[in-house]
């Protein structure tokens, strides 16, 4: 790590050697389904940060991403960008057990399956609930989050 001693430093999308997932931290079905995640990433595939994070920010910025992604997930692989049921599937892609199967939907046109998305999406917080701040990870997985 180089330069000014007090600033954070940032590595951009091309310096990570891990897909990251940007997620709502403040979401209780986001959270949730970060955890799920991390008890399938058998490949250590996979790093987290919140959408509000300071490194979030920045991958957004650096994908040309607006604000409105605070409502969305984010997949950064191989510096592109797979958003909403798209980056899910590629999720579900990686993990160990039955879950790659679902990557089958694929086939449904994205506006179908975005639509579906975008539902459970607006309405998160009203079933599922939300936090005050980011939840901090456990030091057993703090190695997964940037």
């Amino acid at each position: 790590m180089t330069g000014n001693p007090g600033h954070f430093f940032m590595p951009s999308a091309n310096q990570i050697q891990h897909s990251i997932i940007l997620f709502d931290g403040v979401c209780n079905l986001c959270n949730k389904s970060v955890q799920f995640i991390i008890k399938r990433d058998k490949k250590d595939a996979f790093r987290f940060a919140s959408l509000q994070s300071e490194i979030g920010q920045s991958l957004l910025n650096e994908h040309d991403l607006t604000g409105k992604q605070l409502n969305s997930f984010v997949l950064v692989k191989n510096n592109k960008v797979y958003m909403r049921s798209t980056g899910a599937l590629h999720v579900a892609k990686q993990l160990s057990g039955a879950w790659p199967l679902l990557y089958a939907l694929i086939i449904i046109p994205a506006f179908i399956r975005n639509a579906v998305y975008d539902f459970i999406a607006t309405n998160r917080y009203k079933w599922f609930g939300k936090l005050e701040s980011c939840l901090l990870p456990s030091t057993h997985y703090k190695n997964k989050f940037l």
